[in-house]
């Protein structure tokens, strides 16, 4: 940018500034690479599949570049109402995007849900950075062969290789994407980490501490809201949520013998929220049922998602 005297504003010469659309199969780390490239925990992490639900935007900065990280629900052949409107949240994501990468499971490979946006990305006349995780627990003859796999499929535009837990590898694939966005001024103030509410963070907080709890017997159709945040005068923050379920029959599940279960689940979210808002929390959890809350477009506006015919 030149001003009127003709000077070089260096504040705004030469900066980037792209979306980015992270896409995979459920469960091959989509979440845990946007915490790891953002450096803080913005996205919850659970052994459950189909755990991220809405687009959540991650913001991180590589030199002059800003990059906006959307990472996006797993992409999977939907049978239920709320699994078609992740899916479609996934490809919106992933249509708007100036860059897609595509994270790949290496221990699973080219699997059918891979498959799957592979064949969706090359319909589009989209290609992807491909990054090939976990690659600390597969050997390197097969990680070759992997990449040689999806580089015959002609979706990948480049392949990279990193753990997104260990972090290996993820500073090469920033840098990479640092040069890759387009030139422009950046989006989002310079200490900004992400684009979602303290109260919807705070929800998907206790809804992972929910889901590490109780993945197993936990139902699906599970959600957590946020019903009160209270500034208070001493800088601490009083918050209310409710565990919503959709059955009776499902309210022992959440709260355990004798309330065990959701007061352990509260301590969890609540630790972790501390740390995360640097200051001290008082978390209240409430279960309710809220029987038919999948077909509820209410709740679909609530996640950010557009609710499926």
């Amino acid at each position: 940018m030149v001003d009127a005297t003709g000077d070089r504003d260096e504040s705004t010469a030469a900066t980037r500034c792209g979306f980015v659309a992270l896409v995979g199969a459920p469960n091959a780390g989509k979440s845990t690479l946007l915490n790891t490239l953002v450096g803080s925990k913005i996205s919850i992490v659970t052994p459950k599949v189909q755990t991220t639900r809405s687009r959540i935007i991650g913001i991180a900065l590589a030199g002059r570049s800003q990059l906006v990280f959307v990472d996006t629900p797993g992409i999977f052949a939907p049978r239920r109402r709320l699994e078609r409107a992740m899916v479609a949240a996934a490809w919106g994501g992933a249509a708007d995007a100036d860059i897609v990468v595509l994270l790949v499971d290496s221990p699973r490979g080219v699997d059918r849900d891979t498959r799957l946006i592979i064949d969706g990305l090359l319909d589009g006349r989209r290609r992807a950075i491909v990054a090939l995780n976990k690659v600390d627990i597969v050997k390197r003859d097969r990680l070759l062969e992997l990449a040689a796999e999806v580089d015959e499929t002609g979706v990948a535009s480049d392949v990279f290789m990193i753990s997104a837990l260990k972090g290996h590898g993820v500073d090469d694939l920033r840098n990479h994407l640092a040069g890759a966005v387009p030139p422009g001024p950046w989006l989002y103030p310079e200490d900004q980490l992400a684009d979602i509410s303290e109260r919807l963070l705070a929800a998907e907080i206790t809804r992972e501490k929910l889901y590490l709890r109780l993945h197993q017997e936990l139902p699906y159709a599970t959600t957590v809201e946020t019903e009160s945040w209270q500034e208070r005068d001493d800088g601490s923050v009083r918050i209310d949520q409710v565990v919503y379920v959709a059955k009776e029959s499902q309210k022992p599940i959440v709260l355990g013998k004798g309330g065990r279960t959701i007061k352990a689940i509260g301590a969890a979210a609540r630790q972790e929220l501390e740390t995360i808002l640097e200051r001290p929390v008082h978390l209240f959890l409430f279960v309710k049922v809220r029987e038919g809350w999948l077909d509820d477009p209410a709740r679909y506006r609530e996640m950010g998602l557009d609710f499926p015919d």
